[in-house]
């Protein structure tokens, strides 16, 4: 594919303020960079979009323990602690590296990526037409990957790298398993964004809680034609969305539906590490007004 010469300026930009990062304080770094990627200016002292009180979270509320919930692996523990152990993926392994990945081990299906990464993903439906080595670079893309220094998002530093697989698992789609993203607020589910055909073409629909498809997108693209029934257990769904959330100003709790078994998929607190398109304008402050900030 082309780039465009629009498409050029915008990256060697963000490119050139990465350069910026280790020479000023976070704050300077996160306002020219939520400048480049929203197109209007972080308001720290007064923040009133979702965008911009993620921003305010990353810089001044900040827990250990929220390591723990965004690591891949320990997450899962977390989470069987305090919602029950049947809602979590079963394991097939754990690796301290790439290279020390036992593909031999693995069933004819499985998942697997890194526990600090997010979107490199291997999806292998039939081992015997893998390409290890492909699966491998992919792996080991995510593997440098380090959340803390180019997005702030502290959780991330103290993440110890690893290899997780997991079992595979279809919905109802019979080739994808879809991404409920419940949008959580101190404990309340508030609206759910439905990511889907996310390896051919990434869309997104954003529902509230009676199921009724909103007029918004949120980065990607909706597909209003593509209508979603109501998920099988709906209401366990927000149950488990509210309990994992309880005292956290926001957190998005990652759940999938497989057929009526749900199942744990990740906690995120900042969503597109806050510097996503809101279409229209208006749901970036709806949501801002949202997220009640505590003390710094």
């Amino acid at each position: 594919m082309v780039m465009t010469i629009q498409e050029f300026i915008y990256k060697t930009k963000g490119k050139l303020i990465k350069h910026l990062c280790p020479f000023i304080s976070d704050e300077q770094y996160l306002k020219l960079m939520f400048k480049h990627r929203t197109g209007y200016p972080l308001n720290l002292d007064n923040p009133q979009t979702y965008n911009e009180k993620l921003q305010w979270l990353k810089l001044y509320d900040r827990h250990p323990e929220y390591t723990e919930m965004v690591d891949k692996a320990t997450a899962k523990e977390y989470v069987a602690k305090r919602v029950g152990e049947q809602y979590i993926i079963p394991t097939l392994g754990l690796w301290d590296s790439v290279d020390e990945v036992d593909w031999e081990s693995l069933p004819r299906q499985f998942v697997i990526k890194c526990t600090g990464d997010s979107g490199g993903v291997v999806v292998c439906k039939d081992k015997s037409r893998l390409d290890i080595e492909s699966a491998k670079a992919k792996l080991k893309r995510g593997w440098g990957r380090n959340y803390c220094k180019y997005n702030k998002e502290y959780p991330y530093e103290n993440v110890r790298p690893r290899i997780i697989a997991e079992q595979y698992l279809e919905d109802e789609s019979g080739y994808e398993l879809k991404d409920y993203k419940i949008f959580c607020f101190n404990g309340e589910p508030k609206l759910i964004e439905v990511d889907f055909d996310r390896f051919r073409g990434h869309k997104r629909n954003v529902y509230d809680l009676d199921w009724r498809l909103l007029d918004l997108v949120i980065q990607y693209p909706c597909d209003c034609e593509r209508h979603f029934e109501k998920p099988i257990h709906f209401d366990e769904m927000l149950h488990v969305a509210s309990q994992l959330s309880q005292g956290i100003p926001h957190v998005r709790v990652d759940l999938y539906n497989a057929n009526g078994r749900i199942y744990f998929g990740e906690l995120t607190f900042f969503h597109g590490s806050g510097m996503e398109h809101f279409d229209p304008i208006e749901w970036d402050y709806k949501l801002g007004d949202m997220i009640t900030l505590p003390k710094k």
